[in-house]
């Protein structure tokens, strides 16, 4: 029956090769292993070009199905020239075929080995640009697939820099800006930014001096979910390590207090810990200043010795909740 199947893509015509394409999509994982070996791929590939909407929908399950847990398979679809056909039915953004190529795409970019070649073929600014597309086309799932897609980009030291270059720094963060924090896409979005503005001094930049960036960060921090606010603690941290001189006014002035303290008491333990390290680094020591400011300050350094009595069990969270909603007023 597998013979029967490869045999159909090669040479059978149009309803022949998508009922086998549909087949394949339906193959166990050594059955998807032995079609692959048999040279299965390539004709699924080549339907990808057709103008033809079932055979490109029958072809992308059929490669997803095959590139499922399998590192051999998204190397030989890649190989196969899959990259570019699957950026052509992306840019063409044409529902549900959207989707499904952006779901083939994530698939493909987790392979350490797809990396370069997914970004060296244009990808990168493709999907930032569907990103801040505002239009019913792109659906959120297919923005998900997007951002995780890059995501798997910026791991690849090679491929990080470009990230960086194109320019996605302020566009993403754009993005957030209409955006409910809250969401996952935002989540995702914020998890992207740190990764890429941890790994490039031209990210870093970007992040710390497009207008608006501050205020969105600490907006995330403060009403993100739980892994956004980590994230965007993290991305605050790396702009005031780079120049604690030049930020930490700026920083300071967006109100940052209150939920940065909130933080180091309820965030994950990588989330308590940044939150921690920023606020050592925006703590006033200084005498200077209004007495309303010098309230503020000797109010903080109460609460961050609560904070560390708390963490050795020496004081209550309702406690140093009380006090963070003091800084507040």
């Amino acid at each position: 029956m597998e013979e029967v199947v490869v045999e159909a893509l090669r040479l059978s015509g149009r309803d022949g090769r998508i009922a086998a394409a549909r087949e394949v999509a339906k193959y166990n994982s050594k059955q998807r292993q032995r079609v692959a070996e048999k040279g299965v791929i390539s004709p699924l590939v080549l339907m990808l070009s057709e103008q033809d909407y079932e055979a490109i929908e029958a072809a992308l399950f059929a490669l997803l199905s095959l590139a499922f847990g399998s590192e051999r398979n998204k190397i030989r679809i890649a190989k196969s020239g899959a990259i570019p056909e699957i950026l052509k039915i992306i840019q063409c953004q044409i529902m549900p075929l959207l989707d499904l190529a952006a779901a083939a795409l994530l698939i493909l970019s987790s392979c350490t080995q797809n990396k370069l070649e997914i970004a060296a073929s244009g990808a990168i600014q493709l999907l930032i640009n569907l990103l801040n597309l505002n239009c019913d086309n792109v659906s959120m799932q297919a923005k998900l697939d997007f951002i995780s897609t890059l995501h798997n980009l910026s791991t690849c030291p090679q491929t990080v820099g470009q990230l960086a270059r194109s320019g996605c720094v302020v566009s993403l963060l754009q993005l957030i800006y209409g955006l409910e924090k809250s969401s996952d896409l935002v989540e995702k979005i914020m998890g992207l930014l740190e990764e890429i503005v941890s790994s490039s001094d031209i990210a870093l930049k970007e992040a710390a001096e497009t207008g608006g960036s501050i205020p969105t960060l600490v907006e995330a921090m403060e009403d993100g979910s739980t892994q956004c606010k980590e994230h965007a603690v993290g991305i605050l941290l790396v702009i005031c390590q780079n120049c604690r001189d030049r930020y930490r006014g700026i920083i300071l002035r967006e109100g940052v207090m209150p939920g940065l303290l909130q933080l180091s008491v309820d965030g994950t333990w990588r989330g308590k810990e940044k939150a921690k390290e920023l606020l050592l680094l925006l703590r006033d020591c200084s005498n200077c200043g209004s007495k309303s400011k010098q309230s503020k300050n000797v109010l903080l350094e109460k609460v961050m010795r609560e904070i560390d009595r708390g963490e050795r069990g020496g004081t209550s969270l309702k406690l140093v909740e009380e006090m963070i909603a003091k800084l507040r007023t």
